[in-house]
């Protein structure tokens, strides 16, 4: 009965950024559980060499060009899904961009609105094209990427306009959540600490007071690895979390606590 809950057989679900890292993982993790899975990203390469690497394993995914922050190409690619599915179960927000270190007095306005686009316009437009489908259909599950840096200001990187897109995309979760949740449309997040990626292990080989920083604030004292936010995604993307809507689940080593 509980392992069930996880399968997801005869679903259609959709990952934006779905390329490489988080949003990569996140698809394997869709595709073992049973799922139909559509790779949405802006850069096409990075998609098919994410989805080459996907059929060396097994899983036969497909691929989409979708840049999130053009929203007529995001209905396009909702009524397009639908089109040749029927339907859409699942959609994952995974898309996003980060450009710290960057102090706010000298944050360009190019900036600030690249990041917002990006993240929180982004998420909301898939939100929007995508769950007025599942809204028809009186079912479905959104699961967005925020950050623990929504909770929290990150140190010793400046960042404020990483940091309030992410809290727009929680509060955007909660928001969606609250509407929705009565229509069969359910709406989580998952709130990650720094993770395991080439980005992020290059920033700490370079400079050793971020790694100080970085994982001497972390109490499980390292990064997290991919394969653990897709876990947290799998789960609220099925119907094991069935009773949750609204929650921002933290997958940060603890960061957060201190």
């Amino acid at each position: 009965m509980y392992l069930e809950k996880l399968r997801l057989d005869g679903k259609i679900a959709l990952v934006t950024g779905g390329g490489q890292s988080i949003g990569l993982a996140t698809v394997e993790a869709l595709a073992e559980a049973g799922a139909t899975v559509i790779i949405a990203d802006r850069d096409e390469a990075v998609a098919k060499a994410g989805q080459a690497s996907l059929k060396a394993k097994g899983y036969d995914v497909e691929v989409v060009v979708m840049d999130v922050t053009d929203s007529a190409r995001v209905n396009q690619v909702a009524d397009d899904v639908v089109a040749k599915h029927g339907k859409i179960d699942i959609l994952v927000n995974n898309a996003g961009i980060a450009r710290s270190m960057t102090p706010a007095e000298t944050v360009t306005d190019e900036h600030w609105l690249n990041v917002i686009d990006v993240n929180l316009n982004g998420t909301f437009w898939c939100c929007r094209a995508f769950g007025n489908y599942m809204l028809k259909a009186k079912s479905g599950s959104i699961v967005n990427i925020g950050s623990m840096s929504g909770f929290i200001v990150n140190k010793p990187q400046e960042q404020a306009f990483y940091n309030a897109s992410k809290a727009g995309v929680h509060h955007l979760t909660k928001s969606l959540a609250a509407e929705w949740g009565a229509r069969g449309v359910r709406v989580n997040a998952v709130a990650p600490t720094y993770i395991n990626t080439p980005l992020a292990v290059s920033v700490l080989e370079d400079d050793p007071k971020m790694a100080d920083a970085w994982l001497g604030g972390t109490p499980m004292g390292r990064m997290g690895e991919t394969d653990e936010i897709a876990s947290v995604v799998h789960f609220l993307a099925s119907d094991a979390a069935s009773l949750m809507t609204g929650s921002i689940v933290s997958a940060d080593g603890g960061y957060t606590c201190w």
